[in-house]
């Protein structure tokens, strides 16, 4: 018969046993470390010491990342990356090893990756991008001596090639930050004397009460000709009367002046103010005028700049309806029975699934994207992203896709450039419904005839009517999170139930998006975990069910319901027609939301967008002109007066874009005085990463441009085992290909500077194919799927979430 607690005495006897094998093998265990021990041990004493030293290793590693993280911070000359700290901890054989021993296999593996860039120039560009930056943005010069040397190290050149390396790369990155302090003060200059010439513009404005003295006319008089159009308004500001608010005009005196000739003609009715206004030489202190300036750039004229497509007889179809109606199928049915014509999309990773699509019919398709180009000899088809849309080349058939792209304020002008643009006799613009009212207004602007084809949705759509909880999801199923975090939350909590998992969320390249597609849609995965970037035209295969994680989302500037659109185009991708899942099913997690809201979100009609004129931006033409009338080289400057001036708030056809980005790269860039006007523009319309300091970089890239220097193709060095990748390995991947795809896209554009594109595609390639085997990979603890949720896993925290931009798609072009 047992005695009173021998329950309890067992286990504190394995745990002695384990003491003692751990003093034995000269190993000191802390208390902390028992119970994982144990566990590691399968709850035995270790049966050889063998066995003791590698579950130690094991449990001690994750500690020593973090204690390399921070040892490392005090060698600030040592150029260390996240990859480096994970190979460095799996090289350490001693689970006895110190502080010591930590730096010096960190030493060992950061001389080892320097290595493998294939040459020291290579090597010490990447060693500087890793180096510790201090208040000023850069690394102590010191430091980059000291990398130098590691680099020299690592080729094992001989003493007088390395001290002449090193000698090289202190005079060039003295040269390089002198190049860039000079830019730096001639961008901060600039932007100064721009604001000044605009606020010395808008302070010289008066209302409308001093336009009949400036035109010597009434003020009845005066009404009538500003309501007619014939004196341009400058700007209408909003002005509080009271409890009341209104928006009031303002005039340039300047243009005023310019129009006194003409008001005798206003006065006999008969439009003489064309003829006889005069244009005045420029007030280089100021600028010209507003409506000057508005009419050089003629964006309130938009659809006119577009000359071969309004030479054509053009027809415009809007083919709309929900997910899984076939739109995507009789866009490409009639491009393919056209003799010409183009299909364009929002991604690269679709522009390559409409190639596919079309070959597969035997057609001859070429591929046009922002950082890659596949000609095809005697094709007369083109798959392409958006912001590639050819302007000059008639054909017969051009197809749009996800046209309610139309109302995103970053990318909506693309879409509006395309279907104005577009030189197709006949014009398939496909979309959801939403979509219905701008197009219209966009086939009224441009006077061609609309054709509206209304497609159902092949297959039932119905919501789940209670919470689904996390333990009954299963093969079939993707499960919608908000956030890069929850992704790998959910993902982290279904690997522990024994699921198989995809992931897909918009960090991951287009190659590893398609490749986690494929492991869900052929079964290799149970599970798909995805972001929103699944709502937007991704070959996922059939899915059983759709369901929320969370009915709420941070959208980059607050936490906010999920829309009818959102919950209807990425819900509608449950079910397929004649597949294995014909019914679609949506559904929430528990503790996500309310299944009510999504019945409810699943019967709406379409919403009509708040505003119907279609958004516009400038191209390098209107930056140029612009430029060239306020009589200036600076982009900033440019940029700013466009998007104060060039299209009044009020007009009625269309509405600028948001132009945030542009003039944020466009400030940085400016002092780099060497590249023109348009090269700069060519930068500041580069797809960046601004979370990874991207402008940054890209205006260091411009500096090395401007000086003649060839700008080298970002490398990520040696990488860990894929099921050894920690988060922060995997994250670092995603950034470096990131910061691939911008280099890419600008070696399309300045193949003389960025030269080496065969290099920049082979490491992609790597990437991708690394990113792959990580996300199949089945990750420990300590890796990927560390970090259990505190509480509905994908559901937002308490307390302010971190700011992070939307999934919504970047720009291609």
């Amino acid at each position: 018969m047992a005695e009173p607690g021998d329950e309890e005495a067992a286990p504190h006897d394995t745990a002695r046993a384990l003491q003692d094998a751990a003093r034995s093998a000269g190993l000191a265990i802390a208390p902390a470390e028992v119970e994982p021990l144990l566990l590691a041990l399968g709850g035995q004493p270790p049966a050889t010491e063998g066995t003791l030293r590698r579950a130690l290793l094991q449990i001690r590693r994750a500690g020593w990342r973090g204690r390399l993280s921070v040892l490392h911070q005090g060698a600030g000359a040592l150029p260390v990356s996240a990859v480096d700290l994970d190979l460095a901890v799996t090289a350490v054989a001693d689970p006895a090893a110190g502080d010591a021993e930590l730096l010096s296999a960190l030493r060992e593996t950061v001389l080892a990756r320097l290595g493998g860039y294939g040459s020291p120039a290579a090597a010490l560009a990447a060693a500087l991008d890793d180096l510790p930056k201090g208040a000023t943005g850069e690394a102590k010069l010191d430091a980059v001596g000291h990398c130098a040397a590691l680099v020299a190290e690592a080729f094992a050149l001989p003493p007088a090639d390395a001290a002449a390396f090193r000698r090289q790369a202190l005079e060039t990155e003295e040269r390089r930050r002198k190049e860039r302090r000079v830019a730096a003060r001639a961008a901060k200059e600039t932007r100064a004397v721009e604001e000044r010439r605009l606020r010395a513009w808008e302070a010289s404005l008066v209302d409308a009460d001093a336009v009949p003295a400036l035109l010597g006319c009434t003020r009845e008089e005066a009404e009538r000709w500003i309501r007619a159009g014939l004196v341009p308004v400058a700007r209408r500001v909003t002005v509080r009367r009271g409890s009341r608010t209104t928006r009031e005009a303002e005039f340039d005196p300047a243009e005023l002046e310019k129009l006194c000739g003409a008001v005798p003609g206003w006065r006999r009715g008969d439009g003489g103010h064309r003829s006889v206004a005069r244009r005045e030489p420029r007030d280089e202190g100021r600028g010209s005028s507003n409506a000057a300036v508005a009419r050089v750039a003629g964006l309130d004229r938009y659809a006119a700049h577009f000359a071969t497509a309004r030479s054509l007889n053009r027809r415009l179809v809007a083919c709309l309806g929900p997910t899984n109606s076939g739109k995507t199928y009789f866009g490409l049915s009639r491009l393919a029975q056209a003799e010409s014509g183009v299909v364009l999309g929002p991604l690269r990773l679709l522009a390559h699934e409409y190639r596919e699509a079309l070959e597969g019919q035997g057609i001859r398709t070429a591929l046009s994207t922002g950082e890659e180009r596949i000609p095809v000899p005697g094709s007369r088809h083109t798959a392409a992203t958006v912001e590639m849309c050819p302007f000059h080349t008639p054909m017969d058939v051009a197809v749009i896709d996800e046209a309610q792209m139309l109302a995103d304020p970053e990318r909506g002008p693309a879409w509006t450039a395309a279907i104005m643009g577009v030189p197709a006799r006949t014009v398939i613009i496909l979309g959801a419904p939403d979509a219905a009212s701008m197009v219209r207004r966009i086939a009224q602007l441009c006077d061609d005839p609309l054709e509206e084809v209304r497609l159902e949705r092949m297959g039932p759509l119905v919501a789940a009517r209670s919470p689904v909880p996390l333990g009954d999801i299963g093969r079939g199923d993707a499960v919608i999170a908000f956030s890069r975090r929850s992704v790998f939350e959910i993902r982290a909590e279904l690997l522990r139930r024994g699921r198989s998992v995809a992931v897909v969320y918009g960090a991951l390249g287009p190659t590893v998006r398609r490749a986690e597609a494929r492991r869900f849609r052929e079964g290799e995965a149970e599970v798909l975990v995805a972001t929103d970037a699944i709502g937007m035209g991704l070959n996922i295969g059939p899915l059983r069910r759709v369901v929320f994680s969370s009915l709420r989302k941070f959208d980059g500037e607050q936490e906010r319901p999920l829309s009818v659109q959102e919950i209807k185009q990425i819900g509608g991708r449950a079910g397929r027609f004649g597949g294995a899942h014909a019914e679609g099913i949506v559904a929430v997690l528990a503790g996500g939301g309310d299944p009510r809201e999504i019945a409810h979100a699943l019967t709406a009609p379409a919403a009509t967008p708040e505003d119907l004129r279609p958004p516009v931006a400038p191209d390098a033409d209107i930056v140029a002109a612009v430029a060239a009338e306020i009589g200036t080289e600076s982009l900033f400057g440019t940029l700013r007066r466009i998007e104060r001036s060039v299209l009044r708030r009020d007009d009625p056809n269309y509405r600028l874009g948001d132009l945030s980005t542009q003039i944020a790269i466009a400030e940085a860039v400016d002092g780099v005085r060497e590249l023109t006007l348009l090269d700069r523009w060519t930068y500041a319309m580069c797809p960046v990463d601004e979370r990874d300091e991207g402008i940054s970089r890209l205006t260091d890239w411009a500096v090395e441009h401007a000086m003649g220097l060839a700008v080298a193709p970002p490398r990520a060095g040696r990488l860990p085992p894929p099921d050894r990748a920690s988060q922060d390995a995997l994250q670092s991947a995603e950034r470096l290909h990131r910061r691939l795809v911008a280099w890419r896209w600008l070696a399309m554009r300045f193949p003389e500077v960025y030269r080496d594109l065969d290099s920049a595609l082979a490491e992609s390639r790597r990437l991708n194919d690394w990113i792959e085997d990580v996300l199949a990979a089945r990750p420990s603890e300590r890796t990927l799927g560390a970090g259990k949720p505190a509480g509905p896993p994908g559901k937002p925290r308490k307390g302010n979430p971190p700011r992070q931009r939307s999934a919504k798609p970047r720009r291609q072009g």
